[in-house]
Parts: C-alpha cells; structure tokens; sequence
C-alpha cells in the first residue's frame, strides 16, 4: 500500500509541477526555417502557392499516402481549402490560403480536428538571394491555451524539424527539375 501511495503522490506532483509551469510558458508560438534553392524566385514562388505541390515535400502530406483528400476553390488562389482525414498521425483538419502577395508570400490558416482540435497559422515566403538563387522561409504561428501551452516548450523542435524536412525535400526536388 505505500508503494501505491508513494507512486500516486509522485505522479500528483509531476502534474501540479507541470501546471505551474505551463503558468509562465508564453501561450504564442512562431517556429520559421530557411533554405536557399538554386531556382529563380518566380519559378519557386508558382511551385510553393500550389497547396497539392505539397505532396511533394511536407512531411505532415507524406505521413499517410493512403489519407481522403478533398479541395475546393483553385489551387493557387485565395480561398483554396485542401482538406484531409487520415490515420492517427495525421488526424484531420483542413488548409485553406488566406493571402496570397504575389512572388513573395503565401498566407494559410491550418484547422485541426484530431487528434486535437486548434488552428494555427502558416506562411512561405520567397526573397532573392542572388545568382539567380531562392531563400524560401516557411513558418507556423499559433496560440496554445492553458494548460496546453506547456507544449510550447517543444513546438520548435517537433515542427521545426518537420519545416527543415520538408524544406529539404523542396530543394531536391525543385533544384532536379
């Protein structure tokens, strides 16, 4: 019995700690990577605002090659929603572009509806970087509330990997074209 009382009161106050955390964690969120891609900026850029290129190179789209995937609107253009309903990791939700500043950015709002419900934020956006070369930075913005937002403390490293993945797999794939 005081084995059992011993483990409850630890993992009691592994919570309470955690919740005192997750008090002084900031609840916003911005991960951005950067690579630079041996391509013009406007041939990049027409690549990068057509949301099922993603397919290509987001590690998140590659997760689950068997996922329903639905669209509407025209791909390219402000409006567009992709939507998707996979396995558990990559659950369901939808993407749709809000803004789009012609050859230099792409806005997105992504929806999640599970695992977890939320939205967040995403962008790309594309800068000479000479030699006819491309810097193309992708990022995420979002809001956790409490006390989710004790998993900001990690947000970086989980979706930033994904973001340098995923940046990889652009460059290789539009510097082989």
């Amino acid at each position: 019995m005081k084995i059992l009382k011993g483990i409850v009161f630890t993992i009691g106050g592994i919570i309470i700690l955690l919740l005192l955390i997750a008090l002084f964690v900031k609840k916003d969120y911005a991960i951005e990577r950067e690579i630079v891609i041996n391509k013009p900026k406007a041939e990049v850029f027409d690549y990068i605002k057509h949301i099922k290129n993603q397919d290509d190179y987001s590690i998140w789209n590659m997760m689950d090659p068997n996922k329903k995937q639905t669209f509407t609107g025209t791909d390219g253009t402000v409006g567009f929603i992709y939507a998707w309903d996979g396995n558990s990791d990559v659950g369901a939700g939808e993407q749709e572009i809000t803004k789009i500043d012609e050859g230099n950015r792409i806005d997105m709002e992504l929806r999640f509806e599970r695992p977890m419900e939320g939205v967040g934020f995403a962008y790309m956006a594309t800068e000479e970087a000479g030699n006819g070369a491309t810097k193309v930075k992708w990022g995420m913005t979002g809001t956790s509330s409490y006390p989710m937002n004790i998993m900001n403390l990690m947000m970086d490293g989980m979706m930033g990997d994904g973001l340098e993945k995923g940046l990889a797999n652009l460059k290789k794939n539009l510097e082989s074209q």
